[in-house]
This record gives C-alpha cells, structure tokens and sequence, in this order.
C-alpha cells in the first residue's frame, strides 16, 4: 500500500553560489575553500554539528596524510587548542575540532544550517540546480549554481540519477560498520595501544589479537586502542557490524544497536586481559555511526588500486601527496580483509588524484566530495582517510568557484586552473 503526499509549494532560497551537503572532513573544506574564493556558500548538515566521523563520531586522530592545504591548518589550529600538550598532532579533540572548524568556516564567510537533512534534488535536465532540505522550520528549497555532495554516501547523486557501484563489484557488500567509544581510569604508564590490525601483543594471558578473535562476540574480534588528548582516557575502535548497507535506515540502525551490545564486553575483556585497562570505564561513544563503505559513483575517471600502488603522477592531478594503506576491513568478521594492507602497505610515496574522479559522468552542476568519488573498492579503502577527503573537499571547493566566475560547468573547469589555488 502506497500513501500519495499532497502537492504543495514550497519556499526558495536563491542566495548562494554553492551549496555543500554534509560537513564531515570533505564537506567542511570543500565549503571553507569555496568561501576563501569569495563566493557565497551554504552548508547542510543534518547532525548537531559539523564535522562528521571526525568529531560527531569520535574518530581517535587523523589517519594517512594529503598535501593539500587545509587539512595541515586544522592539525595547526586545533593542536593550539589542546589543553594537554600531545606527542602526536594527529591526536583529535573533537570539540576543539568543531571550534576550530566553526572558525573557519565564518572567517571564510560560510553560512551554516544544522539539522536538515536534504531529502531530494532540484533539476533541470542532467543538472543539479539545487537541493531540497527538511528541518523542524519545514522544506526549503536552496538553488545554487554548484552542488557539492560531502554527504559521504552520495545521497545527492544518488538523487540525480549519477551512476554509481554499490560496494565492492562482485558482490555489492562494503566494509563494517563501528561505533567508537572512549574509556577513562586508563593507567596511561602501563598502557598498550595497538594500532593496526596486523599490530600484536603478547601478555601474560596471550597474544591481544588472538585473544580478542577468540572471545569477543562475533563480528568483533579485533583491539584497536588509541591515545586521546586527555589523560587516562583512549579511543576504543573495537565494534563491529557486518552486513551493513549504510543507505538503509533499517542497517543503520541494526549497526547502531550491535555495536553497543558489544561495548559492555569490550570493557569486560580489557579489564581481564589487556595491561593498564583494569579500572578503565566507559564515558562516551560516538553520536554517529562509521560507515566506511557505500556508493562507489562513476566519475569521468575512475582512479584503482595499482595507480595508488605505484603513486601515479597525475597531469591533472587536484589532490597532492595523499599516503594511506589499503585499509579493507574484514566483510566478512573482524580483523583485515585479504585484499587489505595496514602495517606491510609497502608503498611510501604519495600519490594524487584526477580532477575527472570528482566529476560525475553524466549529471552538471555537480561535485563528488569524499568517499563518493570515482573508485575502485580497493582503492577507495585508501582515499576514504579523512586527511585525503580533506584535499578533495578543497578541490572541489575551489572548482566551483572558477566554475561560477567563469560562468561554465565544474566539468570544463581546467585542472590547471585549480592546481593554481592548491
């Protein structure tokens, strides 16, 4: 049985150039770049507060690295911030991150709406001429000349009608989904804190990896623990939620609910097993599920795995010395994918990325911004990291800019053009 909405009219607003939906890593520099280029800019976000996984879902620190420009301010700006010195500048505050990107943003003259999420697209053709966003004051439509999806998985595109590959190509299923949660009454002068998965300890009692696969409840199986910038208190990457389609409200919140059915013996097996963890206790998790993996768009080009591998130089490259592994977590349970590699990811040089994987094939007036963009599964395992979202965001940011100023689409916009503001 279907149910038929009545038609109705709703209110326009037409006063800006660009419009950024989602305000994780990507989306907030793709706004703050944009906004530096003079343009005017309004950014969407349906949480409480802009940064995504960075901050509304606890992420222990900036992963991989990106020669872009923004993302170096951030780890200057929000260190300076830290009311605890860190040995680690990666080390995220994620409430010193939101003020520090809150900053940003208006110094860069970018208007901010909270709570809406954008639930359709306005178009003209193959163009994107603007969004549609629902909040508690009701619909607006926002027109703009430039749309940038941030919103991690497309969900702008995806309204547009832009192709895309839902995971990976065989089979269609994506990486775990986690809800990461901070432990205090951590002995830090006694403390592990294993990094990777391919990352072991031994103790006492055994081997931490080997521990953890054997009596955690399934999918969980792995221990990932990470400083914070506090004392006494880390950063637990421990949940696991397999066979998760983050586009599905119903996915997401079964992840929701399995991630936190395991928290409690998370907890339980620290206390036991893993040194300086014996009084630890929970004091927050995130308020957003991480979703590593969903829509894959088809762009007008689409970057792979063996370019990243060899650190292709590209001739219109817009993102500069991006550097991660391929961080495939495990489909089917805990630990690494066998396609994955963290701690043996031999590849030590950066690599870059072409302008055409932020394009989409077919649909104008659109940007790809983040883990959306044009890519394999397995190399999307390495630009997903935040720091190489970053530079993305401020690519895009600024190719819609000089799309505006020059008065065409993003898709004519010159590499060299952009590689000029970079």
């Amino acid at each position: 049985m279907n149910y038929t909405e009545k038609s109705r009219e709703i209110p326009v607003c037409d006063k800006y150039d660009v419009v950024v939906v989602g305000s994780g890593p990507a989306g907030v520099t793709a706004a703050i770049a944009a906004g530096r280029q003079g343009v005017k800019v309004l950014l969407l976000e349906m949480l409480n507060a802009v940064g995504g996984i960075s901050t509304s879902g606890l992420m222990s620190h900036w992963t991989g690295t990106c020669g872009n420009k923004i993302y170096h301010e951030y780890l200057e700006r929000a260190g300076k911030k830290n009311m605890f010195p860190c040995e680690w500048k990666e080390t995220i505050d994620p409430e010193q991150l939101k003020n520090t990107y809150y900053e940003m943003l208006e110094e860069a003259g970018v208007d901010i709406l909270l709570y809406t999420i954008v639930c359709d697209v306005m178009m003209e053709g193959d163009r994107v001429v603007g969004v549609i966003g629902q909040s508690k004051s009701g619909r607006v439509a926002y027109r703009a000349k430039v749309v940038i999806d941030a919103s991690g998985d497309g969900d702008v595109a995806y309204r547009a009608g832009a192709a895309y590959t839902l995971g990976r190509d065989n089979d269609h299923k994506m990486q775990p989904a986690t809800l990461m949660f901070k432990v205090g009454g951590v002995d830090m002068s006694r403390a592990v804190f294993p990094p990777s998965f391919e990352s072991t300890v031994d103790t006492p009692k055994g081997e931490l990896q080997a521990l953890a696969r054997e009596i955690l409840p399934k999918p969980a199986g792995h221990v990932l623990l990470y400083r914070s910038s506090f004392p006494g208190i880390v950063t637990c990457n421990m949940t696991n939620a397999t066979d998760i389609d983050g586009t599905k409200v119903e996915d997401l919140t079964k992840a929701e609910l399995i991630c936190r059915s395991q928290m409690g013996p998370i907890v339980d097996f620290l206390h036991e097993y893993v040194p300086g963890y014996e009084n630890c206790y929970i004091i927050s998790a995130a308020s957003l599920i991480g979703i590593r993996e969903t829509r894959h768009f088809h762009g007008m080009y689409t970057i792979n795995e063996q370019e990243i591998y060899e650190a292709k130089q590209f001739d219109d490259a817009v993102v500069f010395d991006a550097w991660f592994n391929f961080d495939i977590h495990n489909i089917e349970g805990a630990g690494l994918d066998a396609h994955g590699s963290q701690k043996h990811f031999e590849q030590k040089k950066g690599y870059t990325i072409p302008y055409g994987c932020m394009v989409p094939e077919k649909i104008d007036g659109l940007l790809l911004s983040g883990r959306n963009i044009s890519g394999t599964h397995v190399a999307h395992s390495n630009f997903r990291a935040m720091p190489i979202c970053s530079g993305i965001g401020e690519a895009d940011g600024i190719a819609a800019a000089l799309a505006i100023k020059a008065g065409i689409q993003v898709r004519d916009v010159s590499p060299k053009e952009i590689q000029k503001y970079l």
